[in-house]
């Protein structure tokens, strides 16, 4: 199985790159990881720019999602709302209806936030993009809440965090039985 992982925060040393480590390392050691390169260099979707051939940058961010078997999405939370880089992301996957590559896609949903409520209206907000889209998201998501106090470059250094992540990144590949 191929996931594509999509970070919201283009900063290195973010806390939700940090959470996309985290999540990775939970994943069984079979499963195939690629994090998506460049989504900072999309161009804001425009309809005008939707045209074929695509921009070079939109038609590899496509193909990616396209050869992906799955989605894990860790957006922060910027004003109560996913990134916008995850929200551009989702909006030029959506596109062209009818044959998206985001169509039927199994997602799931993570946020890291300094914010005790670990991102939630950011949680909601990618669950309702993607789902109008036409991804195939998982039920429940997972918010990490005062990250800065249990992500570390080596991982989540919490318990419940950590197995949480895990029981989630488990259900996207299908691997659940094995997580418990």
């Amino acid at each position: 199985m191929n996931v594509l992982v999509l970070v919201g925060s283009l900063r290195a040393d973010s806390l939700n790159r940090l959470l996309a480590r985290a999540a990775v390392a939970e994943l069984p050691a079979d499963i195939s990881v690629r994090f998506a390169e460049g989504l900072g260099e999309l161009p804001h979707y425009d309809q005008d720019l939707d045209v074929t051939p695509a921009p070079a940058s939109v038609a590899a961010f496509r193909r990616v999602v396209a050869e992906a078997d799955a989605l894990l999405v860790v957006t922060p939370e910027y004003n109560g709302a996913p990134s916008g880089v995850i929200k551009n992301a989702i909006d030029w996957a959506s596109r062209p209806r009818g044959s998206a590559a985001i169509v039927g896609k199994k997602v799931a949903v993570l946020s890291a936030s300094m914010a005790p409520r670990g991102g939630q209206w950011a949680r909601e907000g990618a669950v309702r993009v993607l789902t109008v889209a036409g991804a195939d998201v998982l039920p429940g998501t997972v918010g990490i809440g005062s990250a800065h106090e249990v992500l570390t470059a080596d991982g989540l250094i919490d318990d419940e965090a950590r197995g949480a992540v895990r029981a989630l990144v488990n259900q996207l590949v299908g691997t659940e039985a094995l997580a418990a």
